[in-house]
């Protein structure tokens, strides 16, 4: 039997493999994974049925199979545009970024003075416990949120992000959005996550940094008002409490 695999059969195990990898560490950590282990169990089953030539269960298997795969859809179809967001848009297809970067002039990259300003706005705001949800765009548009809010263009300074995020600003109850090393708007409207794992005093701040972060690949720095706490939401996932020299390390990578 095992002189009769060919390499067609290697690629197909192995391809098979990284997409089941790929979607373990999409959902590590989740209220979903509980659901990918049951799906595993159930696929081996079905796999048992055809090795052994259990007709009828296999049968009843393959029925359930076909209503199955809608089933999955709608419970996992956060999950599975995250995915396809993130094969698209990983840094490491170098190739596809290069020939991007004929069509596409604008400069994603955060400058270290404009980091800086970043940091330093909220190390004071911290401080103070003043609110405040900075978001920073990467290679997803954001212009359907930016449209939400209150146009600034303006050059980023600590000073002018400490005023907007006042709390007796009109626009301080929303998200800035920084682009292209310019805050493009403030006191925009972001969707909420709906994870039931995200503790639940983390308030609507952090839902809709959790939420950005979940359908773009935008970095979410939030403010908390009531502890003066740093955090960051990235690729779906928290970094909770954090120092302003993690933050500047943050935004240094990003």
């Amino acid at each position: 039997m095992i002189s009769s695999i060919k390499l067609k059969d290697i690629i197909d195990i192995f391809l098979v493999a990284v997409i089941l990898y790929q979607i373990y560490t999409l959902m590590k950590g989740s209220r979903a994974m509980n659901i990918f282990f049951g799906v595993l169990i159930f696929i081996f089953a079905y796999i048992l049925t055809l090795i052994f030539e259990m007709d009828l269960l296999g049968l009843i298997l393959s029925k359930v199979m076909s209503v199955g795969i809608i089933l999955l859809v709608i419970i996992f179809q956060d999950e599975i545009r995250r995915f396809f967001f993130q094969l698209g848009t990983r840094r490491k297809w170098g190739f596809m970024k290069r020939i991007e970067s004929f069509w596409k002039d604008n400069d994603i990259s955060l400058s270290e003075i404009s980091s800086m300003q970043i940091v330093n706005a909220c190390q004071k705001m911290a401080k103070n416990k003043v609110g405040a949800l900075i978001i920073l765009q990467q290679s997803a548009r954001l212009d359907d949120f930016i449209d939400s809010g209150e146009e600034i263009n303006a050059k980023i300074s600590t000073m002018l992000i400490e005023n907007i995020f006042f709390k007796n600003s009109p626009l301080h109850d929303g998200a800035m959005i920084i682009s292209n090393n310019r805050i493009c708007a403030a006191g925009c409207i972001l969707p909420v996550s709906h994870d039931m794992n995200i503790p639940k005093y983390l308030g609507l701040r952090h839902r809709s940094a959790m939420g950005i972060s979940e359908k773009t690949d935008a970095i979410a720095i939030i403010v908390s008002e009531e502890t003066g706490l740093i955090s960051v939401a990235k690729n779906g996932q928290f970094k909770l409490n954090i120092s302003p020299e993690e933050l500047e390390t943050i935004l240094s990578k990003k």
